[in-house]
């Protein structure tokens, strides 16, 4: 936050610019909407999660932490939820990965983790000369299962949503 000795949180306040807050990533089939509305925050979905990615975010609402497994998209949040906050009819997830600039391949170290990770392989490389091959994404693809989240060694890989996927095309 501070850069110099300068509080840029203080100057972007002044200027008018707010601090964004970071996306939330919920938990599959499920949307912000019907979180806020239907989650009694019991904790069933957390408990049930195999992979133990489900966790509470600063509000008390159940939300997806990719840090260090990936979605099998298995179904045990939806089962073990007693409100109707689960609809397995609609898509899993509303967001595709996202590689940043920072990534080690851009920064010419051979780095394939992400590719090697992904299970739909939604991520190949694109070879260049002078440097390592650079990682492509297949939106149409990606899950959004955030397996190549966790795997990336240089923690550069998001997601963005596939309403501003959209938008971006």
């Amino acid at each position: 936050m501070a850069e110099n000795g300068v509080d840029l949180g203080r100057r972007g306040f002044l200027k008018g610019l707010l601090p964004s807050e970071p996306a939330v990533i919920r938990p599959p089939w499920s949307l912000e909407e019907t979180i806020a509305s239907a989650c009694t925050v019991c904790g069933a979905c957390i408990s049930a999660c195999p992979q133990a990615i489900i966790r509470f975010d600063a509000r008390q609402r159940p939300e997806i932490d990719f840090g260090s497994s990936e979605c099998t998209f298995c179904g045990a949040c939806a089962e073990a939820c007693p409100e109707p906050v689960f609809d397995r009819a609609r898509p899993a997830f509303q967001h595709v990965a996202l590689i940043e600039d920072a990534c080690f391949a851009a920064r010419g170290i051979v780095c394939q983790s992400c590719g090697d990770a992904c299970p739909e392989t939604a991520i190949r490389f694109r070879p260049r000369l002078g440097g390592p091959a650079l990682p492509e994404l297949a939106v149409d693809q990606c899950t959004g299962c955030g397996a190549c989240i966790a795997a990336c060694p240089a923690a550069v890989i998001g997601t963005r949503s596939l309403a501003a996927e959209a938008a971006h095309a």
